[in-house]
């Protein structure tokens, strides 16, 4: 896993629900843990783009539903600056459940995915429709 290639605002503090792309049965998710962040001291983790991170399922399917899961971030709303000088925004926060080893849960990615997230995820890239 590489670091992001651009300097992304982590926009998904702890605590923000996202909807979740994929066809896992998970609609709507919380985050609950960002592992791998650097963080200052008394300042919440957060995620951004193509972050894994561990979240609480809060909407989707009875089997599916209080499960503790790991997603990566696939869209946000916080808008971020590409090297090239472009800025990206999207309409919604959502995100993809993976396994613990990034393959992904679900077999259908519903929307677009960020370049980001599909250079650094690349079962996420091969599975994505649109990348953006």
């Amino acid at each position: 896993m590489k670091a992001l290639a651009a300097n992304i605002t982590r926009g998904l503090p702890t605590g923000a629900r996202l909807d979740v792309a994929d066809n896992s049965g998970a609609k709507v998710v919380q985050v609950v843990a960002v592992p791998r962040v650097g963080n200052r001291k008394r300042r919440y983790p957060a995620a951004a783009i193509g972050d894994l991170f561990i979240c609480s399922v809060k909407k989707g399917t009875p089997e599916m539903r209080r499960q503790v899961v790991m997603a990566v971030v696939v869209r946000t709303r916080r808008p971020y600056r590409r090297p090239d000088g472009t800025m990206v925004q999207f309409e919604d926060n959502a995100c993809v459940l993976v396994a613990d080893n990034g393959d992904t849960k679900g077999t259908d990615i519903k929307g677009p995915v960020a370049r980001e997230a599909a250079e650094r995820w690349p079962r996420i890239a091969a599975t994505a429709s649109m990348i953006v």
